[in-house]
């Protein structure tokens, strides 16, 4: 735990993403595991928008997306002045058809410079058996991709957005982590993610970090949380923190910054297919 090798940090910044790495035990792991799983025992999996953002709505996920050994090795790819701009689990129940068609994070997120992380965070193991991701190295070098919305039903992605020309699955290096641990990739690197045929949960927690200087150039209106460093910027809106789970406050703050983030990623998207 503790701040990349420099290693590490070339190897991000040749290939596009970096893993294994170890950001807690695999005790801590699963105390994060069984505050989701008692929320889904008293109220159902966590659907729609709660799956994004979930920050926002319960305190141990605030606490994750501030986890020391996370943004130490955030900080190693993208500086000290960190803002978590998003979060969502991918979840793939066992003997799941959810599948991650090949995208790049940055279609419809509508944020520049492209000087953004994803810090993909093993609740559960996440192997070849279960579904794991899989990333197409040094695409991360390439401007943004044309992209297609097919909507499916079993793909996570908000709007079912995949690469609308043919990817070599051959060049694919999949990144498999076990509880505790987790994966970096840039904005741009071509990824996705198979279903799960197995027995076993994946569980996921994808959070979105960028230095703060990154500004929203679709949208009117956008929000972040400041978790390392200082915002000298103010592009972003500052964001609460909420003081229990699920308080009334959070839920309609999260409800709030939710509607603002919708209008960005599903900015042009055929009304009908909004969901």
């Amino acid at each position: 735990m503790g701040r990349l090798p420099e290693a590490a940090i070339a190897h991000y910044r040749e290939h596009g993403y970096y893993a294994p790495i170890r950001v807690m035990s695999a005790d801590d792991a699963a105390r994060v595991r069984t505050h989701l799983e008692a929320h889904e025992a008293a109220h159902g999996v966590l659907k729609g928008s709660m799956r994004h953002k979930s920050h926002l709505l319960f305190t141990w996920l605030d606490s994750l997306i501030r986890h020391p050994a996370i943004l130490d090795a955030v900080e190693g790819v993208i500086g000290p002045d960190i803002l978590c701009w998003s979060s969502s689990f991918f979840i793939k129940e066992a003997r799941d058809p959810g599948f991650v068609s090949w995208h790049q994070d940055s279609t419809y997120w509508g944020l520049d410079p492209a000087d953004i992380v994803t810090a993909w965070v093993a609740l559960s193991e996440s192997t070849a058996e279960n579904g794991a991701m899989r990333v197409i190295p040094y695409t991360h070098t390439l401007e943004q991709v044309a992209h297609r919305d097919t909507f499916a039903a079993d793909n996570l992605l908000t709007r079912g957005q995949e690469i609308a020309v043919d990817v070599d699955g051959s060049k694919a290096v999949m990144l498999s982590l076990q509880p505790g641990e987790m994966s970096l990739h840039h904005v741009r690197l071509i990824h996705g993610s198979d279903p799960n045929p197995s027995a076993k949960r994946r569980i996921g927690f994808a959070i979105r970090y960028l230095p703060t200087h990154v500004r929203q150039v679709v949208g009117t209106r956008d929000s972040a949380t400041l978790v390392r460093g200082v915002d000298r910027f103010g592009n972003f809106e500052p964001e609460q923190v909420p003081e229990r789970d699920l308080s009334d406050a959070a839920i309609a703050f999260h409800a709030h910054v939710m509607g603002d983030q919708q209008q960005v990623l599903m900015k042009n998207a055929p009304v009908a297919a909004m969901r």
